[in-house]
């Protein structure tokens, strides 16, 4: 016979397991360093844009063309980032590639870059306001036709090669990237980051 004693310890005995059950789900969050190179999966992440925006920015940045364009014009070549396709076998978030692109265009100091074309839109219209709403002071106001014009596009693809037997697998992302003269469609420039990974999958033991 059951005693309330026994119900009591019956009580106690499922909040301690649903406690450590609870416990056992709960996620472990530690925060890392933005800097830190982390491989959970083995897919294309963060750190692969970053490394390959970089390589291929300093390539661009020390190339002929860019010496040529300074004593030609007295000035640094104006880049835009165009569009960066994926055509690789995983989904890949190409804004995230974009991003790093200009961050490496801008921090390396040997060209300038203008807005994207879907940022200009707000920027334009912000200007447009400025000077037909009259509720801007009058020497805040920034003139219309004073953008600068890009002299180069970056335009580029992400492509992928895998190679795989078992549990193991090697995946070579390779990141072409082309710059091209706006005004004669000429490509002045052509750089390629590689970047190579081997992957191990557990077995799963029934």
């Amino acid at each position: 016979m059951l005693t309330r004693k026994h119900f009591v310890f019956g009580m106690c005995l499922t909040v301690i397991a649903f406690s450590f059950l609870g416990c056992s789900t709960t996620p472990k969050v530690k925060r890392v360093d933005v800097a830190d190179v982390i491989d959970i999966s083995g897919r294309w992440n963060d750190t692969d844009a970053r490394v390959a925006a970089e390589k291929v920015i300093a390539d661009a940045a020390q190339s002929m063309w860019n010496q040529q364009f300074r004593d030609s014009n007295g000035r640094k070549p104006v880049v835009i980032v165009g569009d960066i396709l994926n055509r690789s076998h995983e989904q890949i978030d190409t804004l995230v590639v974009v991003k790093a692109f200009e961050h490496a265009l801008l921090n390396s100091g040997q060209m300038k870059f203008v807005a994207s074309r879907d940022e200009r839109a707000g920027i334009r219209e912000e200007r447009r306001d400025q000077n037909t709403e009259g509720l801007t002071r009058p020497d805040t106001i920034k003139p219309i036709g004073q953008e600068t014009g890009a002299d180069f596009m970056l335009i580029g693809t992400i492509n992928s090669v895998v190679d795989e037997y078992g549990p193991r697998s090697v995946v070579l992302y390779q990141v072409n990237m082309e710059i091209v003269d706006i005004t004669t469609n000429e490509k002045v420039w052509f750089g390629q980051a590689n970047i190579k990974k081997t992957v191990t999958k557990k077995r799963h033991v029934l």
